[in-house]
């Protein structure tokens, strides 16, 4: 059986929240991008700073670092460890806050000399975090995924087996972070696409993402109803605090309240709407009066200028005559 110090250091593992800022994110999916322009299925490899508190990890920042492997033979890779000192020196001269917390790849999914890489991760610090990113454009939901390199020992006495434990990642942003992110979302706009359907688009992205977490309740449910999986007490007083935010829609007030606060804003709806359609209405008139007075001006000044046209003519006839009669 696995010893009591090991099995407190797996729960302690298996506690970490591992809280991952949008800095890191962009900074991921930007060295991704400039990857995968000349290699699309390479994945990338960096380092993750920040600061590692027990419980809790904070990833604040990243780089990434050359790396290079063989996709036919896994065991078969380079890191270039000069490169992460150097970059780790000059970080912390910049901030010393933000230590050596980690590493990252955009797998997207493990690999086989994952456990090596992490191993070399272990000569700085002493329990490095691998936080795998998805940069896949078809990815719904938190595209982070946080592991800690185990040893496993098994009941039985045979040969102890490395292995990844899971744990949880959160995507969290301090104010500044989330005013600079907004502020960069409004200037990736999409040309073929209009406002409306980018909305759209968005809102039906976090349906999907609402589904699938859903789904991920109801298989877990599911399992531990069927004896699967044991009862966690600590999920289900978290479902219980969800279900107590959702209205009671059996109580009619609560339900005639949602109502009048629909049509109050279907109201506002229509009368904003009206007045769009009065304003384009006036628009589209005054408009057709300025070219009728346009219109109605250039006249004038066309029979103006064959008035004055026809004045000067005549005015030549006659100096003509005259010279003629004086001629004669």
């Amino acid at each position: 059986m696995a010893s009591a110090p090991q099995t407190e250091q797996l729960a302690t593992l298996a506690a970490t929240t591992v809280i991952v800022h949008p800095l890191v994110l962009l900074s991921v999916s930007d060295h991704h991008g400039r990857t995968s322009a000349r290699m699309s299925h390479k994945r990338v490899i960096g380092v993750l700073l920040g600061q590692d508190n027990g419980k809790t990890i904070n990833v604040a920042n990243s780089f990434g670092i050359p790396f290079e492997e063989d996709e036919k033979d896994p065991k078969t890779w380079f890191l270039d460890h000069n490169y992460i000192e150097s970059m780790s020196e000059m970080f912390k001269k910049v901030n010393a806050r933000e230590k050596m917390v980690g590493w990252y790849h955009t797998g997207p999914q493990l690999r086989a000399s994952d456990q090596e890489i992490n191993d070399v991760f272990k000569r700085y610090i002493p329990r490095p975090v691998m936080v795998i990113v998805d940069t896949r454009q078809s990815t719904v939901g938190i595209p982070t995924e946080a592991y800690f390199a185990v040893e496993e020992i098994k009941d039985d006495g045979s040969e102890s087996k490395r292995t990844f434990l899971h744990v949880p990642s959160v995507i969290e942003a301090e104010e500044a972070e989330e005013i600079g992110v907004e502020h960069l979302l409004r200037d990736i706009k999409d040309s073929t696409t209009t406002t409306l359907a980018t909305r759209v688009t968005q809102q039906a992205d976090s349906l999907r993402a609402l589904q699938s977490r859903i789904k991920d309740l109801r298989d877990y449910l599911l399992q531990v109803a069927q004896g699967k999986l044991p009862v966690n007490h600590q999920i289900t007083y978290h479902l219980q605090d969800a279900l107590n935010l959702l209205p009671d829609l059996s109580n009619t007030l609560t339900t005639s309240s949602f109502i009048g606060n629909t049509n109050d804003q279907l109201l506002v709806i229509y009368l904003s709407s009206l007045v769009r359609a009065v304003i384009a209405l006036h628009a589209l008139v005054d408009n057709k009066a300025q070219n009728n007075r346009t219109e109605a001006e250039e006249a004038k000044k066309n029979e103006a200028s064959a008035v004055v046209g026809k004045e000067k003519d005549k005015s030549k006839e006659g100096t003509k005559a005259e010279e003629k009669g004086k001629t004669s």
